[in-house]
């Protein structure tokens, strides 16, 4: 039984604990927030870390669900601390190119060119393929093939072109690829579209003396398994990797119906 001394007893820990607490700092999820602020000011100007005293709560003077609320208002915080504009490097004017090659190349103007040529093939399976300067001065092996003419089809162009660059009189038995790229000169860009074909051996013998344009140096007969280590472009590589890609799916056909 609770007697009136007991009441009085009771009444007077709860004043002196009202007290107590009145005179603590009390530490609101608002008042981290502006002590997070400020701490993190003070570290952007004198570049040191920085510790933030989060004051400890006692089971005997404060009540316990404050304690979990602001555990969990630290826990959720992110201190991320602003970076000042005058606090970050100055560009040095060296960092800057002075000149954008990639973009003043889009302000010349641009022009598309045709072509076509591809792979000519003898009795032996053998491919003719001519050297050539390209337009750095180096020389190159690569597949004969010419600008299309007005009036020409691409498949007259390859005919055309071969015979031109390598002295073989060539049949088109098949349609290979098209690749296009772009290169750029000093005046203008170029869009370039060149057609490849295979092509059957009908007559002639390997030179390079019809070449019109004397851009083929030499010409000569290479194992077609050969050509991926020989050819200097990449895009005639993989048009060579596409055609017996396409030979092979040929043959797997004509032996499912055989």
């Amino acid at each position: 039984m609770v007697t009136p001394a007991d009441l009085r007893r009771m009444l007077a820990k709860l004043a002196d604990n009202h007290t107590q607490n009145q005179t603590k700092p009390s530490v609101t999820p608002l008042d981290l927030a502006r002590i997070h602020s400020k701490k993190s000011c003070v570290q952007n100007d004198e570049n040191t870390q920085v510790f933030v005293d989060i004051p400890i709560f006692s089971e005997d003077n404060e009540p316990k669900h404050e304690a979990v609320e602001i555990s969990e208002v630290i826990q959720k915080t992110t201190i991320i601390p602003a970076v000042s504009p005058a606090l970050m490097p100055q560009r040095r004017l060296t960092d800057a190119p002075t000149t954008f090659a990639s973009l003043d190349a889009q302000d010349l103007p641009i022009i598309r060119e045709y072509s076509a040529g591809g792979l000519v093939f003898d009795s032996l399976g053998r491919v003719a393929i001519i050297a050539r300067h390209s337009r750095s001065g180096h020389l190159e092996w690569c597949l004969p093939k010419g600008h299309i003419e007005k009036g020409e089809t691409p498949r007259e162009t390859a005919v055309r072109e071969i015979h031109e660059e390598t002295g073989i009189i060539g049949e088109v038995v098949d349609s290979i690829a098209t690749i296009d790229y772009w290169f750029t000169g000093t005046t203008h860009r170029v869009h370039k579209l060149v057609h490849h074909f295979a092509l059957r051996y009908v007559s002639g013998d390997l030179s390079v003396l019809g070449d019109p344009d004397h851009e083929a140096e030499d010409a000569i007969w290479v194992n077609f398994k050969d050509l991926n280590a020989i050819l200097s472009y990449p895009n005639e590589r993989k048009v060579a990797w596409l055609y017996a890609k396409k030979a092979r799916r040929r043959s797997r056909s004509e032996e499912s119906n055989a």
